[in-house]
């Protein structure tokens, strides 16, 4: 397993004792991901910049950028630094092992205090408004229904640095100001979805570390939770040519996620994909060890007891990972393809469990309404697919 070098993971901050106190130890086929493109302002994009208030004043994202790069430059020291650029505050530091240890055994009604956070500036609702302003009233109210469930904010290679940093610092902001626990997936691999709808990513793996290091450094010292890089380690058996060396990149964004307090579900494929054994290993390469687990059924269609029961097999091939399941467009189950598939419906809505077994929570971790890509009539990957919305609640699951 390869971690970030000291200089690296010198650049993030390391002050997992401010990120348990704020958050983890204050209370007791395939799956496919999209893009968006912050420059369109149609129901079809998404536009990437929050309405909610930013987390810190109004130059805060160049102050940023400004900020982790000296601190990278300063790396080479190995002191730790305020995930603040504003701060002059010290956080006090343990060790990876103790964070790990903390992030894999902290109960999820501590891990999610205060529910899942339903973003009122997110994707849905944004389209939500923009379809009320067109006069087109069905698909408007599809798009409102979808906006009042928590769903995820995705991160990626859409958002310039700037942009990355606001995105961030404006969802934690709101979920802290509400008290409830924002869902985020990165979503910036090189080579992302083997070039195919969701093609592009980081040029390479320092680019990509890089990138990863500054969005656990916005997040560090706050309630969150990430899904780490949805189809990146399945599509391993698809271009094994493209992904050479994936395992140990995502063992160092791993790692410094986990340095930096920040619990992390690996994306683990579904049901129908890799099997459990060979997902398992890919996983502990990976360094699923270092993170709270894995997320499964991202993006895809397959029941909640498929997935489970490919879960449970997968966890115990790596040591009792947890787990979650992502349900956002499961309501009908598999309907023959991946991409926009007819006939879909909504999943159950999210849900944080609190029994014994390892299964964390319910998520909508897909952006239901989102377009998979230009396939059975839909726009580009990550546009608004505002018919396809419509189908999803008409055909959602009930009870």
């Amino acid at each position: 397993m390869t971690h970030m070098t000291p200089t690296t993971r010198a650049a993030v901050v390391l002050g997992v004792a401010v990120a348990l106190t704020a958050g983890l130890a204050v209370a007791p086929a395939r799956a496919h991901a999209a893009p968006v493109d912050p420059s369109s302002t149609s129901v079809t994009a998404s536009p990437t910049t929050a309405s909610s208030p930013p987390a810190r004043s109004s130059k805060s994202a160049e102050r940023a950028i400004a900020a982790f790069t000296s601190r990278g430059e300063r790396g080479s020291t190995g002191s730790p630094v305020s995930p603040d650029p504003a701060s002059t505050s010290v956080p006090t530091v343990t060790t990876p092992a103790a964070v790990s240890q903390t992030i894999r055994s902290t109960p999820t009604t501590t891990l999610f205090r205060g529910g899942l956070y339903v973003d009122p500036a997110g994707e849905a609702a944004r389209a939500a408004t923009t379809l009320t302003s067109e006069g087109r009233t069905a698909e408007a109210a599809a798009a409102r229904t979808i906006s009042k469930q928590p769903v995820a904010t995705w991160l990626g290679s859409w958002l310039t640095d700037a942009q990355l940093v606001k995105k961030i610092d404006g969802t934690v902001a709101a979920a802290e100001k509400v008290g409830a626990t924002p869902l985020f997936v990165t979503y910036n691999i090189p080579n992302r979805d083997c070039g195919s709808h969701s093609a592009g990513g980081s040029a390479d793996n320092a680019a990509y570390l890089r990138w990863n290091s500054l969005v656990a450094s916005r997040l560090a010292g706050h309630r969150v939770v990430v899904v780490v890089e949805p189809d990146a380690l399945t599509l391993i058996s698809n271009c094994p040519e493209q992904t050479s060396g994936r395992e140990a990149t995502i063992a160092s964004a791993v790692a410094t996620l986990a340095d930096a307090g920040v619990p992390a579900y690996l994306d683990a494929g579904n049901s129908n994909w890799v099997p459990p054994q060979t997902m398992a290993a890919r996983l502990k390469a990976a360094g699923v060890d270092r993170a709270r687990g894995f997320a499964t059924n991202v993006s895809n269609y397959y029941p909640v007891e498929s997935e489970r029961a490919y879960a449970e097999k997968v966890s115990q091939a790596t040591g009792g990972a947890r787990y979650v399941i992502d349900t956002s467009r499961n309501g009908r189950g598999w309907k023959g393809t991946w991409c926009n598939a007819p006939g879909a419906g909504l999943g159950v809505v999210p849900s944080v469990e609190t029994g014994t077994t390892k299964l964390d929570a319910l998520l909508w971790i897909k952006t239901p309404g989102a377009s998979d890509g230009e396939c059975n009539g839909g726009p580009a990957a990550g546009k608004w697919h505002a018919s396809y919305a419509v189908q999803l609640v008409a055909n959602r699951a009930t009870g």
